[in-house]
């Protein structure tokens, strides 16, 4: 229509998603909004929906963004575990990083402000943090870590992944979130070392206990 100012609905959305990402979803106003994507009220809500509606698709935006950076430094995981899992926090940590990007993790401070959130959002946050382990499990499996393994350090390494978020907006150094990672990379080296290693072969009968020059 003559007239009538068009405007990029993906470079609202990211801008919406930067703001939430920043401030928070309860802190964060329709006002705000409206300063964040040059848009005003009635635009947004015609547009882009109400402020639970624009959150969703934010958070939407925001797993799918970095949920697919996720998949692809996992992919490895079935010839190189710990390389896959390495890649994996390299997304986290190079994200948190990034300096035109807020600290944090948008889904971990979502699921923080629970008490806040309508009854969709919060469902939606918790579903998020159970994708980041759901996808770690499966890697885990593919890297011939057994079940009770693969479950126990897709939730280890699934809860470190969501601290350094949190622990990065305490100030933490890049260095010191470093230092855990390479912690929690050691364990896991463990565990992937001792899953591949032989059972011990059935002990030799008295009278076989010579060297054959078969052998």
């Amino acid at each position: 229509m003559a007239g009538r100012k068009k405007f990029d609905i993906a470079t609202a959305l990211d801008a919406a998603m930067i703001q939430f990402w920043r401030a928070g979803y309860a802190d964060t106003s329709v006002d705000d909004l409206s300063r964040a994507t040059g848009l005003n009220r009635s635009s947004i809500y015609s547009s882009l929906g109400d402020k639970d509606t624009l959150f969703l698709r934010c958070l939407e935006r925001y797993t799918t963004r970095y949920g697919g950076k996720y998949d692809t430094a996992l992919s490895c995981a079935a010839d190189r575990p710990l390389a896959a899992v390495r890649a994996f926090f390299d997304i986290t940590l190079e994200r948190i990083a990034d300096p035109g990007l807020p600290d944090g993790c948008l889904v971990a401070q979502t699921v923080m402000a629970t008490p806040a959130l309508s009854a969709s959002v919060a469902a939606r946050a918790r579903e998020a943090i159970g994708f980041q382990y759901t996808r770690l499990r499966a890697a885990l499996k593919a890297g011939r870590l057994h079940d009770e393994a693969a479950d126990s350090f897709a939730t280890h390494l699934a809860a470190v992944n969501q601290s350094l978020a949190v622990m990065s907006r305490a100030g933490t150094s890049a260095e010191q979130l470093r230092a855990i990672v390479d912690v929690t990379l050691d364990a896991l080296a463990q565990a992937l070392g001792a899953s591949c290693v032989p059972s011990p072969s059935p002990a030799r009968s008295p009278g076989r206990t010579g060297t054959s020059s078969r052998q």
